[in-house]
């Protein structure tokens, strides 16, 4: 039972804890970005950008440089040569 609160953390090379925190970190932007969007939808003049700078930040922190365990040697790997 326990494996269903690790095994996905350990994928992404990170904690039980270490993994909430980045998931909750990224959950609390999702939703400043989520109220910013619909702020703007009431008044357009308002959070122009907000919206999509904050998927552009997420992006960049999930996915390009997002470190797994089977990525993780072949970084190490690229990095030596």
């Amino acid at each position: 039972m326990l494996h269903h609160f690790t095994d996905h953390p350990a994928s992404v090379d990170e904690t039980y804890t270490e993994h909430l925190a980045t998931a909750t970190g990224f959950g609390f932007s999702m939703i400043v970005g989520g109220l910013a969007c619909l702020v703007h939808g009431l008044f357009p003049w308002l959070c122009t950008r907000t919206g999509s700078d904050t998927i552009r930040a997420l992006h960049h922190r999930m996915v390009t440089h997002r470190t797994t365990k089977s990525q993780a040697p072949q970084a190490q790997a690229a990095e030596a040569d």
